[in-house]
């Protein structure tokens, strides 16, 4: 009877060390998961900032090209009118010099069938 009593004890000892060496097995493997867990949070985390950052820097890039294109169109404007005026002075010059060779032109014509006409 004491045997037995002393094999019974035994026993539950032994289960109670499998159930505490099951607890320990599941909390390690808890512990685990939530590694893997806050790891795979921070991945997703970092991603999403460089996506954020991506998508930042391609705005920025997009600005830069609108404010190029825009000072190309100015440029291009400045030109076009600077263009514009050259010619439209080369015409008023070019009209000025013409009358003034019609006025050089035309006096002595003049001056010369007035004196006919006077004879």
């Amino acid at each position: 009877q004491d045997r037995q009593k002393d094999r019974q004890k035994d026993s539950q000892k032994d289960r109670q060390k499998d159930r505490q060496k099951d607890r320990q097995k599941d909390r390690q493997k808890d512990r685990q998961k939530d590694r893997q867990k806050d790891r795979q949070k921070d991945r997703q985390k970092d991603r999403q900032k460089d996506r954020q950052k991506d998508r930042q820097k391609d705005r920025q890039k997009d600005r830069q090209k609108d404010r190029q294109k825009d000072r190309q169109k100015d440029r291009q404007k400045d030109r076009q009118k600077d263009r514009q005026t050259d010619r439209q002075t080369e015409r008023q010059t070019a009209r000025k010099t013409d009358r003034q060779k019609d006025r050089q032109t035309e006096r002595p014509k003049e001056r010369k069938t007035e004196r006919k006409k006077e004879r």
